[in-house]
C-alpha cells in the first residue's frame, strides 16, 4: 500500500483486506505453458487522495519498466475490480473505513474490541464493506456481518440465493480464522424467527428495528450485448495534439495492429484496453495509462472503468479472446503438431493414443473425446415430428433435410455412460429442429437424466461424433431419407473426403461443379455408370485408403482411381466443364483461443449476465447454477443439481446468445454440450486442474458448512463475553444468558455459541477476563492456534504432544475433522496419524 506517498509492504495476513482511504499495488506471477504472465494491478481506494492516486500510477510505471514492458497493467477502483483481480482473493474482499495509517496496527493488538457492519454482496466474487451500524444499512437481498470480535452473526436477507449464502459463510470463517486466529463463533441468522437469542443481540447493537427493511438492490453488470460492442481506436500524436482515430468495430483481426503504433480497445465502455505496439516510442508507452484516463472522460465514462495496458506480444487471454482469431508465433501445441508461421506445408497431425484418455483427461479434452468410442450407437430420425429408429445398415448417413439422434453408451468404472447427440441437417425445418430437442429430453428421461447432451450442426461435427462412425461418415448435402421421397436422387455427385483413419474421418456432399475441388483431399465423383475417386496431389496414403472405403457406401457402380492432372475427359464433362480450385497447400495455422474461460450464467433480470471466473477450478462450478464453459471450438453448459427450471430450460438459448454476442463474432454452428454435475465426461473435466469424480458426494453443501459450525450435544451455557460487545448488562440479566433460559433457546443457536469463546471459566459470572488466557475451562481445552503446527517447547505446559487433538473443544474439533471425537478414535491408527498430520496436530 502507499502511505505517505511511499509503498510499503503489507503483512500477507491482511492480503485481501483494502483501507478505502488509501491506494495498493498488486504484482501477480503465475506460471503458464508459455513461461510466466506478470500482472500488475494498482488499487485505488474510493477515499484516497488525487496525490496517492498519481503516486501509484508512477510507481506502476517504473515497476513496469523493471519488469522490460512485460506486464499486463491494470487500474482497479473500489467496487469495479476486474474479474483477474478478484480472483486472486478466492474468500472474498473486505474494504474497511480510513487508512493504513489510522487502522492497522490498532486492529492486530486488540482483536476483539471490534464492532463493526459488513455488507456481503456478490455469488462469485464478494466483496465486504464497512457500512453504518443501523438497521437503515440492511436490505432483502444481500448478506451482512454483525463482527463483534469474539462473535459473528451472519444476517441473511431473505432473498438471497444459497450461493449468497455460502460465499457470505466462507467470507466469515476467513474472519474467523485468519483475523481472529479462530478464537471467534459464528451465529447464522437465517430466518429471524427461529433464532430469537441472535436477534436479541443485534436488536442491542443495533436498536429496534423500525420500519420495512429495504428492497434488494440489484447489481449493476455489463450485459453481453454491451460487452460485444467492441471498437478499436488509432491513438498518435499530430501537431502537440493527441489524436484518437476509429478504426474498425467487430469483429476485430489481429492484423488491424500495427507495431508501430498505440491503439485503444473500447469493450462497450465495460473496458478499456491500450495496447503498446513493440516498435512505438518510449513516450508513447509511458503515456498509455494517462491516455486511457482522458479516453474515459472524453467518452463520458465513469471514472471507476476498468483500465488494462498490454504489451505487444505479451498479451492477455482476456485480449487475445476479443479478436477473431489469434495466431502466435512458432507455437508448438499438444501432441507434437508444430506449426511454423510463413512456410506453407501440410502439417501431418501425429496420431494420438486412444488408451491414454484415461491417464490423462487433459489430452481428452484437447482432442474433445469422450473415450475411444468403441461404445454402442443407436440413431433414430425425426419424422412427422416422432422419433423412428434408424437402419443399422445405414448408421453414419446423415441427409441435410433432416434432423437425427444418435444415443452413445459407454462403460466407465463398470457402468454406462451416455452421450445423446442432437444433429440438426441445414435443409431441415424449425418444427424439426424443435422436434429434435423436445425428443431428446424424453430420451435423457428415459435414461435418468445422466445423459450428455449435444447439439451439432451439420458440417460443423465434433472429432468424437466422427470416431463413433469409424470412417463411415457421410453427409448428403440435400434431401431426406426416407424411402417415400419425392425428389429423384441427382444424377451426378461430388464428396470431399477428408481423414487419415477410423477416427477422424467424414465425406460432405458439395456442389458437383469442377470449382469445388481441391488439391489437399480426395473426392468422389459418382455417375450413373462408374465413381471416380480423384486424388488431391497433397493427399496422403493414408487419406487414399480411407476414401476408397467411403466410395463404396455412396457407389455400387465400378470405382476409377485418377490422379491430379490426369483426369479423362469424361470426368470434367460430368463437372460442367474445367474451371480453377484451390491448389495451394492447406495451411494449418495455430489459433491460441486455448485458455478455457469459466462463466456463471444469469438471464432472471431479462439481461443475458455473466460472471467470469478467472483461474477457476472444480470448486467454482456452482451446484444451484449453470455454468458456461467456453473452449473455443465447443461450449459446454454444466447444469448443478439445485439450478432452477428457470435457468436449466433457457440453458441453451443462453449459449446460443452468448456466441451471437460473442465480440470475436463466434460461429454459430459451434457445438452446444449439455452436461449434468455428477455425471461429467472426460473432455469436460479434463479443462480442470485435478477433477475429483467424489467431490459432490462429499462437498459440503451450505446446510453442513453451517450445522458444522457448534456441536449440538454437549452445550452447557452461552458464553458470549459481554463487556466485549457493550452491551448493557441491565436489559439482559446474566440469568438469561447463563444456565436458565438456555432450555429454551434454539438447538441451532446452542450449537453456534457452543465455546464460543475459549478464554471464559466454567460456570462462574467472571466476564471479564481482559486477555485471552490458554485454558478455557477446568478441563484443559485449548483453542486451536495454541496447538495447530507448534513444537513441543511452544505448547503449553501440562500438554500431551502425541495426543494434542485431544486439547481441542468438541466444536473446534468438529470443524477441523469434519467428525466427532468418538469417531475419530474409531478409526485405525494410522489413519488417525495421517488427519492429524495434514492438521498440524500430530
Amino acid at each position: 500500500s502507499l502511505q505517505n506517498m511511499k509503498m510499503v509492504p503489507v503483512p500477507e495476513k491482511a492480503y485481501g483486506t483494502f483501507f478505502e482511504g488509501d491506494c495498493y499495488i498488486i504484482l501477480h506471477t503465475k506460471r503458464t505453458s508459455r513461461g510466466t504472465a506478470v500482472d500488475l494491478h494498482y488499487w485505488i481506494g474510493k477515499d484516497s487522495s488525487q496525490d496517492e492516486q498519481g503516486a501509484a500510477a508512477l510507481y506502476v510505471t517504473q515497476m513496469d519498466s523493471a519488469l522490460r514492458g512485460n506486464p499486463v497493467q491494470h487500474r482497479e477502483v473500489q467496487g469495479h475490480e476486474s474479474e483477474t483481480f478478484q480472483s486472486y482473493f478466492r474468500n472474498g474482499i473486505i474494504y474497511k473505513k480510513g487508512g493504513v495509517a489510522s487502522g492497522f496496527k490498532h486492529v492486530e493488538t486488540n482483536m476483539y474490541n471490534i464492532k463493526r457492519l459488513l455488507h456481503v454482496k456478490g455469488k462469485k466474487h464478494v466483496s465486504a464493506t464497512e457500512v453504518a451500524l443501523s438497521w437503515d444499512s440492511f436490505n432483502k437481498g444481500d448478506v451482512f456481518l454483525l463482527d463483534l470480535g469474539k462473535v459473528l452473526i451472519q444476517w441473511n436477507g431473505p432473498n438471497c440465493s444459497i450461493a449468497e449464502k455460502s460465499r457470505g459463510l466462507a467470507l466469515a470463517r476467513s474472519i474467523r480464522d485468519s483475523e481472529r486466529g479462530g478464537r471467534a463463533q459464528i451465529g447464522i441468522i437465517d430466518n429471524e424467527k427461529d433464532c430469537p437469542d441472535l436477534m436479541q443481540i443485534m436488536k442491542m447493537v443495533l436498536g429496534e428495528r423500525r420500519g420495512e427493511l429495504r428492497d434488494a438492490i440489484p447489481d449493476v453488470k455489463a450485459d453481453e450485448l454491451q460487452k460485444a460492442n467492441v471498437r478499436l481506436y488509432h491513438v498518435y500524436e499530430k501537431d502537440n495534439d493527441l489524436v484518437v482515430q476509429e478504426v474498425a468495430t467487430r469483429p476485430l483481426t489481429q492484423d488491424l495492429l500495427q507495431h508501430e503504433d498505440c491503439y485503444i480497445l473500447d469493450q462497450g465502455g465495460f473496458k478499456i484496453y491500450v495496447w503498446r505496439g513493440k516498435t512505438s516510442s518510449l513516450e508513447e508507452k509511458k503515456a498509455a495509462f494517462t491516455r486511457a484516463v482522458g479516453f474515459i472522460q472524453a467518452k463520458g465514462y465513469p471514472s471507476s472503468t476498468n483500465i488494462e495496458v498490454i504489451s505487444d506480444g505479451a498479451e492477455s487471454a482476456m485480449f487475445k479472446q476479443l479478436f477473431q482469431r489469434w495466431t502466435e508465433k512458432d507455437e508448438t501445441q499438444g501432441l507434437g503438431k508444430v506449426y511454423t508461421v510463413g512456410k506453407i506445408a501440410k502439417v501431418e497431425q501425429v496420431k494420438f493414443d486412444t488408451t491414454q484418455l484415461h491417464a490423462r483427461p487433459e489430452l481428452a479434452a484437447e482432442q474433445r473425446m469422450v473415450d475411444d468410442a468403441s461404445g454402442e450407437i443407436e440413431v433414430w430420425r425425426i419424422e412427422d415430428l416422432q422419433m423412428q429408429p434408424v437402419n443399422p445398415k445405414t448408421y453414419g448417413q446423415f441427409y441435410g433435410g433432416d434432423c437425427y439422434l444418435v444415443l452413445y453408451t459407454y462403460l466407465r468404472s463398470g457402468r454406462p455412460h451416455y452421450v445423446l447427440y442432437m444433429w440438426q441437417g441445414r435443409h431441415a425445418s424449425v418444427d424439426e429442429v424443435t422436434a429434435c430437442a423436445l425428443n431428446a429430453i424424453e430420451l435423457d428421461k428415459k435414461y435418468g437424466d445422466e445423459a450428455v447432451q449435444v447439439r451439432v450442426t451439420m458440417g460443423k461435427e465434433p472429432a468424437h461424433f466422427l470416431a463413433i462412425f469409424k470412417g463411415k461418415l457421410v453427409i448428403y448435402e440435400g434431401g431426406t431419407s426416407w424411402a417415400q421421397k419425392n425428389t429423384p436422387e441427382p444424377a451426378i455427385r461430388l464428396f470431399q473426403v477428408r481423414g487419415t483413419d477410423e477416427v477422424n474421418t467424414k465425406a460432405t456432399e458439395v456442389p458437383a461443379r469442377a470449382s469445388s475441388l481441391n488439391s489437399n483431399d480426395v473426392f468422389l465423383l459418382t455417375t450413373s455408370q462408374v465413381c471416380y475417386l480423384w486424388c488431391g496431389k497433397g493427399c496422403s496414403g493414408d487419406e487414399r485408403e480411407m476414401a476408397k472405403m467411403v466410395a463404396d457406401i455412396v457407389s455400387k457402380r465400378d470405382k476409377h482411381t485418377i490422379l491430379e492432372g490426369q483426369e479423362p475427359a469424361e470426368f470434367w464433362e460430368a463437372l460442367g466443364g474445367k474451371a480453377p480450385y484451390a491448389s495451394e497447400k492447406r495451411f494449418q495455422e495455430q489459433i491460441t483461443h486455448y485458455q478455457p474461460r469459466l462463466f456463471e450464467c444469469s438471464n432472471q433480470t431479462g439481461r443475458f449476465i455473466m460472471t467470469e471466473v478467472v483461474g477457476f477450478c472444480q470448486e467454482d462450478l456452482d451446484e444451484d447454477d449453470v455454468m458456461l464453459l467456453d473452449t473455443w471450438e465447443e461450449i459446454f453448459l454444466w447444469v448443478g443439481k439445485g439450478s432452477n427450471t428457470y435457468e436449466r430450460n433457457e440453458a441453451i438459448a443462453s449459449a446460443k446468445e452468448y456466441l451471437k454476442t460473442h465480440p470475436a463474432g463466434r460461429d454459430l454452428a459451434t457445438p452446444i454440450i449439455l452436461v449434468k454435475q455428477g455425471y461429467e465426461p472426460l473432455n469436460f473435466t479434463g479443462w480442470f486442474n485435478a477433477w475429483d469424480p467424489y467431490k459432490w458426494s462429499d462437498g459440503k453443501s451450505y446446510e453442513e458448512m453451517k450445522n458444522s459450525l457448534g456441536d449440538m450435544s454437549a452445550i452447557a451455557e452461552i458464553q458470549v463475553d459481554l463487556n466485549n460487545i457493550s452491551l448493557n448488562t441491565r436489559t439482559l440479566s446474566m440469568t438469561n444468558l447463563t444456565g436458565s433460559s438456555m432450555a429454551s433457546a434454539s438447538s441451532e443457536y446452542k450449537s453456534h455459541f457452543n465455546h464460543s469463546d475459549n478464554n471464559s471459566y466454567s460456570n462462574s459470572n467472571n466476564y471479564n477476563s481482559s486477555s485471552p488466557s490458554l485454558v478455557s475451562n477446568g478441563e484443559g481445552i485449548y483453542s486451536r492456534e495454541v496447538l495447530m503446527n507448534r513444537t513441543v517447547d511452544e505448547l503449553p505446559e501440562g500438554v500431551d504432544p502425541t495426543k494434542k487433538e485431544c486439547y481441542l473443544s468438541d466444536a473446534d474439533f468438529h470443524d477441523i475433522f469434519g467428525k466427532s471425537k468418538d469417531e475419530f478414535y474409531q478409526m485405525p491408527k494410522w489413519k488417525q496419524q495421517n488427519e492429524k498430520k495434514q492438521y498440524g496436530l500430530f
